[in-house]
């Protein structure tokens, strides 16, 4: 895969059947981890042996930007009253250029908001695996 431009990794919400790119950010990251079983035992040589396919695999993303009030923050603020009242997840696709795009439901872990006296607001999300994920080639 050749270099790719920052910018061009994008963080979406679907927004009513349509994937739309969450408004302001200025970092996205994701994460994939696969947790590993130990199943060492006394006859493993003093070598670790773990069972394939044995631990929960997770998926986090997270991202943080300028407050711009744009209709995808506020589908994001609602996704997350949503998961708090009525236990109900939202899809987000994160599309890492050249590579391909995740896609699936997240649990909004947090959203935080900030502002210095001098300087504009910002905001930071993080969002966690909530069942099964999609990989499509780009």
């Amino acid at each position: 895969m050749a270099a790719q431009k920052g910018s061009a990794m994008l963080l979406k919400v679907d927004i009513s059947g349509t994937a739309t790119t969450v408004a302001g950010l200025r970092s996205t990251s994701i994460t994939m981890n696969d947790e590993a079983v130990d199943v060492t035992t006394k006859d493993s040589s003093g070598l670790r042996q773990l069972l394939g396919g044995g631990g929960v695999q997770s998926f986090t993303a997270s991202g943080s930007g300028v407050f711009t009030d744009q209709p995808s923050e506020a589908a994001v603020r609602t996704a997350f009253d949503a998961q708090r009242t009525a236990g109900t997840f939202t899809d987000f696709d994160i599309i890492v250029p050249a590579f391909g795009t995740f896609a699936g439901p997240m649990m909004i872990a947090s959203i935080e908001y900030a502002g210095e006296y001098n300087g504009e607001i910002t905001y930071s999300i993080s969002l966690e695996s909530a069942g099964t994920f999609t990989f499509t080639a780009a």
